[in-house]
C-alpha cells in the first residue's frame, strides 16, 4: 500500500525546517529509526553533505537518524533496504536529471508502490506526479526525461501563488503558466499553497493543512479545494 506525504514546502514563514509538519511526521514516521535522504535537488547549489545535515535537523525532534543516499556505494540497494525515504526540495530539473543518471527513478517508484514510506517537499513533491512539467524551477540542466514517479495521477505545482492585484509585476501568473501547459497536455494540476500537503494512503489522496488548494483541469474552471478533500476521483 502506498504511503506518501507530499508537501508544498519544507518550511513556512516564521517556522523552522519541517516544523509545521511535525505533528504529521510524528504519526507518519512512528516507529521509524532511519530515513534515507535524497539530497539531489541541491537548493542554492549546496553540497549533499550540507543538505543532509539540514534534513537531520528536521528529524532530531523524533530521534530519527537521517542518512544521505550519496554515502552508499549502491544507491539502488539503499532504496530497496530503506525504512523510509525523504526527497528534499531545490531544483526539480537537477533532481530529476540525477535520478535518471543514477538509474533510481524506476527503483524508487517500485519501492513506493510496494509500501516504502515517502516524504517529499517542494521539488521532492513535484516528482510524485506523472511528469515534472508544472514545476516553477529554471531548466538549469537537461534531464533524460520529464516523466517522473507517477505515484499520484495528477501533477503538482508546489508553492502555488495567487496573483496580487496591487502588484506592478506583469509577468505570467502560476495560473497562466498552467493554462499554457493545458494547451498541450491533459493532466490535471493541483496547486499546493504553502503550508499544505497531501497524505496518500493506498488509493486515498487527501489534502491536509490550513489552506485550500487549487485544482486546474483542461477546459474547466479552477476549483478551490478545502482541507480534507480526497483527490482519488482524478484517477
Amino acid at each position: 500500500m502506498k504511503q506518501l506525504l507530499i508537501a508544498s514546502s519544507s518550511s513556512i514563514h516564521g517556522s523552522g525546517y519541517l516544523e509545521y509538519l511535525q505533528p504529521a511526521l510524528e504519526v507518519f514516521f512512528k516507529g521509524v529509526k532511519n530515513i534515507l535522504f535524497l539530497p539531489y535537488a541541491r537548493p542554492q547549489g549546496i553540497s549533499f553533505d550540507a543538505y543532509t545535515e539540514i534534513a537531520q535537523q528536521g528529524f532530531d525532534f523524533m530521534g530519527i537518524k537521517v542518512t544521505g543516499i550519496h554515502s552508499f556505494d549502491d544507491p539502488i540497494l539503499a532504496i530497496e533496504k530503506a525504512e523510509a525515504v525523504f526527497v528534499g526540495g531545490g531544483n526539480t530539473f537537477v533532481l530529476v536529471a540525477t535520478l535518471y543518471q543514477k538509474g533510481l527513478m524506476t527503483p524508487l517508484k517500485e519501492a513506493i508502490e510496494a509500501g516504502l514510506l515517502f516524504l517529499g517537499t517542494s521539488a521532492g513533491s513535484n516528482i510524485c506526479g506523472p511528469t515534472m512539467q508544472t514545476t516553477n524551477d529554471m531548466p538549469i540542466v537537461d534531464p533524460a526525461s520529464l516523466k517522473t514517479l507517477g505515484s499520484i495521477p495528477f501533477n503538482i505545482n508546489a508553492h502555488y501563488l495567487d496573483p496580487d492585484p496591487t502588484a506592478t509585476h506583469r509577468g505570467e501568473s502560476r495560473g497562466t503558466r498552467i493554462q499554457e501547459f493545458h494547451v498541450f497536455n491533459e493532466l490535471a494540476v493541483l496547486g499546493l499553497r504553502e503550508g499544505s500537503w497531501l497524505q496518500v494512503t493506498g488509493n486515498s489522496i487527501v489534502l491536509k493543512g490550513k489552506h485550500r488548494a487549487v485544482l486546474l483541469q483542461k477546459g474547466k474552471d479552477r476549483i478551490e479545494c478545502s482541507s480534507e478533500t480526497d483527490f482519488s476521483f482524478l484517477r
